[in-house]
């Protein structure tokens, strides 16, 4: 296994010096109060937006966010979790937003899981707050298994959206782990994931970064192969 010291030089060489390379990394990480404080409708709203950009035109559901945010009633999470049959043809007809009605049924399952969540937690922001960095794979796949169309890389995205540290498995960064010698091939089994946890954890303890920066870096570090 590579020392993540081995891994930072490569990246800092790759992009010009230490000092470029660290303006690379992500910026909008929260604490854990401050992730908190957020209102759960910042929740809804972030996810939602994780949700529509998967395998879409990012800066497209950017330029309309406006317009979600005024369809979907400002994620209002009780107004959402009780999205009548009429409010989802409506939306569905939505020229604010993008029409499509799978993506647009996942805002009121998910605001029912948030929902869900508050009975124990009291709020969906101290849920998210009060998780471990030392198991984001266990966040990972508790919203892939109680939320809708949070799995693969929807619910990394959602939580670097939102402010959270952890890490996203791009396809550079999964390069990067595989020459570093975590895994032989993509993480898509719980084992594997397991492994770049692992791996996440001893790095954080040897340099101290957040994992976020532990991520970003790695994907800086390498190319993966073209297909």
């Amino acid at each position: 296994m590579q020392t993540f010291q081995q891994i930072y030089q490569r990246a800092a060489k790759r992009k010009g010096g230490e000092e470029t390379l660290r303006k690379m990394v992500p910026d909008n990480i929260k604490s854990s109060q401050e992730l908190a404080e957020l209102g759960d409708d910042r929740y809804l709203a972030e996810m939602t937006k994780a949700i529509f950009k998967a395998g879409f035109v990012w800066k497209i559901i950017d330029n309309k966010w406006l317009g979600f945010e005024e369809a979907f009633w400002g994620f209002d999470v009780g107004r959402c979790a009780f999205m009548s049959p009429e409010d989802e043809d409506a939306l569905c007809a939505d020229t604010r937003i993008i029409r499509n009605r799978q993506k647009i049924l996942t805002v009121p399952q998910n605001a029912v899981m948030i929902s869900e969540v508050r009975k124990e937690y009291g709020s969906f922001a101290k849920f998210i707050a009060g998780w471990a960095s030392e198991d984001f794979v266990g966040l990972l796949d508790y919203l892939g298994k109680h939320g809708s169309r949070l799995g693969g890389m929807t619910a990394q995205y959602f939580l670097r959206f939102v402010g959270k540290d952890g890490f996203v498995l791009s396809r550079d960064g999964v390069y990067a782990l595989i020459e570093a010698g975590i895994i032989d091939k993509p993480p898509t089994s719980k084992a594997a994931r397991r492994k770049v946890q692992q791996a996440y954890n001893q790095w954080q303890q040897e340099t101290g970064f957040g994992l976020a920066e532990i991520s970003r870096i790695l994907g800086l570090s390498i190319d993966a192969p073209k297909k």
